[in-house]
């Protein structure tokens, strides 16, 4: 007989929509970054992403999202910045949640796992 193997089971999350995948774990990245940074252009740099890319990704969420998740904010100096909206700071959370229900599950069904 070989030796006892170890197995787990792996879970990747993502929310979609009707237009496709709406909301993973790099946007929930970006949201947190621009939560902590202040702007697109700050939360980009420290994701080592793109400013354009992360700014299509913000514009795409705000569409599809029943309300906007992040708000931009005029600039005096310095340009503007952004912040989350109330639905932004939801989306997080509810992503985590159900991310951390689905691990607790996977986890709960690896101890059972036998081949």
């Amino acid at each position: 007989m070989g030796e006892n193997k170890k197995y787990n089971i792996e879970v990747r999350l993502w929310i979609e929509e009707t237009e496709g995948p709406f909301l993973g774990i790099g946007k929930i990245w970006l949201l947190e970054n621009i939560r902590k940074t202040g702007s697109i252009t700050n939360a980009a740099k420290e994701m080592k992403m793109a400013y354009r890319q992360a700014w299509q990704l913000v514009e795409e969420m705000n569409q599809r999202a029943d309300s906007p998740l992040v708000e931009k904010l005029l600039g005096g100096k310095g340009g503007g910045g952004a912040r989350l909206t109330e639905a932004g700071e939801k989306a997080i959370t509810v992503f985590y949640e159900i991310e951390k229900r689905i691990k607790d599950f996977a986890l709960k069904e690896t101890q059972n796992l036998k081949f």
